[in-house]
């Protein structure tokens, strides 16, 4: 399955201030990106141009991109056929409608509940449109399935990251079994580095930003990441 990083930025309280700093991670979005018909580039980008029609949910005529609507329009009509309810929700995860994607997903689910994609696809889904506890389930579910997929352990411990709650020694523990497997894997040094960071560690935080930078000197978060380092005030 093909895998793309995407930037996210963190916004955490560091030092007493609010700072924001990006850091890469492995969101796996590769086949809903690749598997779907093509749209218009604007679709795609979730920006529709100045007097462009709005796209509908599939519900109403007129509103939608054609090839969306149709698409939409046969799975809801078909209820019980797996590709038309993929096809649907990979449309809309392209125009960043995740709503839409997840209804879609949780009925192909329905269909096929060991089909990993789907699986990885929904979980994407929900972490996207920032439901990051249900992104948790259904990935754990993934990495149960699927353990030996570091992308997505990745992406379980980001859960944790995100939330309004975090966990982040859960996720520094996500991270360490990722890099007990693959000890250079730059999204779970670049993700353990923010983790150390924002509990205020700053040895660990230290450490890993210099495994970070012998895996990947070019690596366009360093600089932040070694500046957020250094706020940190050691009790």
């Amino acid at each position: 399955m093909t895998k793309e990083n995407i930037l996210f930025i963190v916004i955490g309280l560091l030092g007493g201030f609010i700072v924001g700093f990006f850091f890469a991670n492995s969101v796996n979005q590769g086949a809903m990106l690749t598997a779907a018909p093509a749209v218009t580039q604007a679709a795609a980008g979730g920006t529709l141009p100045s007097g462009h029609p709005a796209i509908g949910d599939g519900n109403s005529g007129g509103g939608a991109i054609p090839e969306v609507q149709a698409a939409i329009e046969k799975a809801r009509q078909n209820p019980n056929d797996f590709e038309a309810q993929v096809k649907a929700a990979e449309l809309y995860y392209q125009i960043q409608r995740f709503e839409g994607s997840i209804e879609f997903l949780k009925r192909a689910a329905e269909l096929q509940p060991d089909n990993y994609e789907v699986m990885v696809n929904l979980g994407n889904a929900y972490f996207d449109s920032a439901k990051y506890e249900d992104a948790e389930k259904v990935y754990a579910r993934a990495v149960a399935k699927k353990p030996d997929d570091l992308n997505v352990k990745t992406d379980l411990g980001l859960t944790f990251v995100f939330r309004d709650n975090p966990d982040y020694d859960r996720a520094i523990r996500e991270f360490n079994e990722v890099l007990d497997v693959d000890p250079g894997h730059v999204q779970a040094l670049q993700n353990l580095t923010v983790a150390y960071t924002k509990k205020s560690d700053k040895v660990n935080a230290s450490t890993t930003v210099a495994r970070l930078e012998k895996a990947d000197a070019g690596n366009d978060a360093l600089t932040k990441l070694k500046e957020e380092i250094q706020k940190i005030v050691v009790k």
